[in-house]
């Protein structure tokens, strides 16, 4: 439904996953099951109940569609809900026995603070606020208790956190493990693969049959129309008359009328488009439609538009390679696989201790460069990842790395450069940065007392009536 949908498009759940507090529930497992008379229990906290009420509205203010939950269910959807659920009432445990509070004061300035609320000069408008409740179909105090409930967590991990201090040796190590030098030798792949221009008729027919039902390419017809308030109402503001006509819509959607029939309703221009194929210099919405296409019909929230469209018809043929544009797309792929198994040859032989120096200075030919990184933080060539990676090796190692361009290079560790922290002020930011790191170890160690603390159960009966509901 699009009111759900207008509300999931602005969360972060994506597909298939979604975001869980902060402690994981697989510390805790299954469990054992209930006694088949507790049936209205979904889930168990050592005394604490949760009540399949309670699993039910977690699952109404999460804003994922009841659609997208079922088609998910057997991807483990619901289980990672109760997850969050189990979570989120285990840190309110913890937050109770800690006597923890937020005073209204604080949360209003909160609020206040809260950048999505403000104006260009940094002052805080109600209109914004009241918005952003309207749209998200939410109340000022169902806004203000998860507010106040994410506050409160994150003063239980403060306080669980409070007062450490690194000793100098832990901060000097930190200092010396991110800011030695590293001198590298490297030789640039890119001359090691086949080029495009290579590939003969015969490769490229070969590919084609080897890969023919992947290779495929698929055409849309389809009608849509661009919404918005102005065109819709009459005016440019987000209110509850033009969520009010877009819920019409989808009623209208879900009552199987006509397109059309929709668009003379609400005096709305359309626009139709034949054997589109995806491309990235096509149209933003028109390669959204197409990403949207499994449902044939639907509005759906692009930027700050709806988009009302209809699929016409759907075909995947083989593809033209007299289109050069599909020709170009053939080869690309065809070089990246070649690439690809190049790459996969000589990880290897690295792994497999059958590439060393004189297999390397033979493979440079002359052709090998040498640079010294700063830092673990020195991405000014490669990309910060590999730099990572390289400064995880030891001295006389080999491995593939890429810069930001997905350029590949072949490195060996040649020389580690130390050097001595003098800076103060540097002092100053490696104990804070080594403080951080030993307080994420202490909240891991947290992770593991609440497991002994507290035993989670689940009904996994209750569970499975819950995926019924939905089935």
């Amino acid at each position: 439904m699009i009111s759900s949908f207008r509300n999931f498009a602005k969360t972060r759940f994506a597909g298939v996953l979604v975001f869980i507090m902060i402690i994981p529930f697989v510390f805790w497992g299954m469990g054992s099951m209930f006694s088949s008379g507790n049936t209205n229990t979904v889930a168990k906290i050592n005394k604490k109940n949760i009540s399949t009420e309670d699993f039910i509205d977690y699952l109404n203010t999460s804003n994922i569609p009841q659609e997208t939950i079922r088609k998910n269910l057997d991807k483990g959807i619901l289980e990672e809900l109760l997850s969050g659920l189990v979570s989120r009432t285990l840190l309110e445990m913890e937050v109770l026995n800690y006597d923890l509070i937020i005073s209204e004061k604080i949360l209003l300035k909160k609020i206040k603070e809260n950048e999505n609320f403000l104006d260009d000069n940094q002052n805080f408008q109600r209109t914004k606020y009241e918005k952003f409740l309207l749209e998200n179909n939410i109340t000022a105090p169902s806004f203000e208790l998860r507010l106040r409930g994410r506050e409160l967590q994150k003063n239980l991990f403060d306080y669980i956190g409070a007062g450490i201090v690194s000793p100098q040796f832990l901060i000097k190590k930190l200092y010396e493990e991110e800011n030695r030098k590293l001198e590298i030798d490297y030789i640039n792949l890119n001359d090691f693969y086949k080029k495009k221009d290579s590939f003969t008729e015969k490769d490229i027919k070969k590919f084609l049959d080897e890969n023919n039902n992947d290779l495929k390419v698929e055409y849309l017809d389809f009608n849509y129309s661009i919404i918005n308030p102005k065109n819709l109402t009459g005016v440019d503001e987000f209110n509850q008359a033009f969520f009010d006509k877009i819920d019409q819509i989808e009623i209208d959607i879900s009552n199987e009328l006509p397109f059309e029939s929709i668009i003379t309703n609400f005096n709305l221009n359309s626009k139709k488009i034949k054997d589109f194929r995806f491309t990235y210099d096509k149209s933003d919405i028109e390669k959204k439609i197409f990403e949207a296409r499994n449902i044939e019909f639907d509005i759906i929230e692009f930027k700050d538009d709806y988009i009302l469209y209809k699929i016409i018809k759907s075909e995947k043929r083989s593809p033209d390679l007299d289109d050069l544009d599909l020709r170009g797309e053939i080869l690309g792929l065809m070089y990246e696989k070649n690439k690809y198994e190049y790459n996969k040859d000589l990880i290897k032989k690295i792994d497999e201790k059958n590439f060393n120096n004189e297999s390397f200075e033979e493979m440079g030919n002359n052709n090998i460069k040498t640079i010294l990184l700063n830092s673990i933080k020195d991405n000014n060539k490669f990309d910060i990842n590999a730099v990572e990676l390289l400064y995880s090796l030891p001295l006389n190692s080999f491995t593939l790395i890429n810069d930001e361009m997905s350029n590949i290079y072949l490195a060996k560790i040649k020389n580690f450069q130390n050097e001595i922290m003098v800076n103060k002020d540097k002092l100053n930011d490696y104990s804070v940065k080594q403080n951080s790191n030993l307080k994420n170890n202490m909240l891991k160690t947290y992770d593991l007392y609440l497991n002994s603390r507290y035993d989670v159960k689940l009904n996994q009966k209750t569970i499975e009536r819950v995926k019924n509901f939905f089935q």
